[in-house]
């Protein structure tokens, strides 16, 4: 399931992709028009920040605004910077992997399935970008 996290991710990235053009966006505004708690959507955009996806200016006319252009970010990149793992068990994680205790994973039938769950969301996740959903 998508965390709210991820789905406010989501609708902040989406609102600047919208109103920006380069032009730095105010937390205050975003928070506004998309109904997110400010304090929740700073630690998120801190976040994105880091990850280098957005960037900020201070000041008169600050805010935040994309450091990489929305059409290259993929969907797959913002639920990994937020949530982590988009596999739904640790065995069949491509980049947070981690075995199972009590699995073989060679013979395991719900890693198998999982893996192709995992195969099927990515073929999705990995070629949809910020700009597909303005």
């Amino acid at each position: 399931m998508l965390s709210k996290k991820s789905q406010y991710a989501f609708k902040a990235l989406t609102y600047i992709a919208q109103q920006s053009n380069g032009v730095p966006i105010l937390i205050a505004e975003i928070a506004k028009k998309k109904k997110i708690p400010i304090k929740f959507l700073e630690n998120i955009l801190l976040e994105l920040k880091k990850a280098g996806l957005l960037a900020s200016k201070k000041g008169k006319g600050g805010g935040y605004y994309f450091a990489t252009p929305p059409d290259t970010i993929t969907l797959a990149k913002i639920m990994r910077i937020i949530d982590g793992p988009i596999a739904l068990l640790p065995c069949v994680s491509l980049n947070f992997y981690k075995k199972c205790k009590d699995c073989d994973e060679q013979c395991c039938g719900l890693n198998h399935i999982m893996s192709e769950v995992r195969d099927a969301s990515l073929g999705i996740l990995e070629n949809r970008t910020v700009a597909d959903l303005v």
